[in-house]
């Protein structure tokens, strides 16, 4: 279990920091993404979020405190929207539906995800750890869909293979977000997952898209 790093707030109203966080993540994200996060200032995120300087104070510390509630906040949404891959029924079918889940979600989210991998580096070293810990828990759920799979004797790989095979499949899936300028002249979103998910199953020289 990984210990939730706090950050600090004067409010003590949870919905109203729930609210306000919400707000601060969106204008940040868009900031990050026009301007990097070295040339954003709070007073930009809190205008863009909709309030003053002053009231932003009321609910983080510093600017890398932001940054940290963004990388969170992505991992937080991606446990809600995938909770339930885990629960594949140990079939290649239930993996492939996994995977086109993920990668629509990447898809959905790829400003967020470009934001964090781009400026997760300024973080401090505590948020940091934070941040990568969550990454591997990404990483495992896709290890727990794979286990299941060759359990049911569904897939025919060495147990060693496996956290690799995960590792692969959240790497391909995030490869959207970054290198989507160059790719959504070529592809669709469904395109890539089907292209992709071949790739996965039968590699590049046995691979044939249908």
């Amino acid at each position: 279990m990984i210990s939730k790093r706090e950050v600090k707030s004067s409010v003590k109203d949870e919905s109203l920091i729930e609210k306000r966080r919400s707000q601060m993540i969106r204008g940040s994200v868009k900031l990050f993404k026009e301007k990097g996060f070295h040339r954003t200032t709070t007073r930009e995120i809190a205008k863009e979020a909709g309030f003053s300087i002053g009231t932003l104070y009321e609910y983080i510390r510093t600017k890398e405190d932001i940054l940290f509630l963004v990388c969170d906040s992505i991992y937080d949404e991606v446990n809600n929207r995938l909770s339930e891959l885990s629960l594949e029924d140990g079939t290649i079918r239930g993996l492939k539906s996994a995977i086109h889940q993920y990668f629509s979600l990447i898809d959905a989210m790829s400003d967020d995800f470009l934001v964090m991998y781009q400026e997760s580096k300024s973080l401090p070293k505590d948020a940091l750890q934070y941040v990568l810990e969550k990454e591997m828990l990404m990483v495992a759920l896709f290890e727990n869909i794979l286990q299941s799979c060759v359990k049911s004797g569904e897939l025919r790989i060495e147990q060693k293979e496996i956290q690799l095979a995960a590792h692969h499949i959240v790497v391909q899936g995030q490869m959207w977000a970054f290198r989507r300028w160059a790719l959504h002249n070529v592809y669709t979103i469904e395109e890539y997952i089907e292209v992709q998910t071949d790739q996965l199953f039968n590699g590049i020289v046995g691979a044939s898209p249908e």
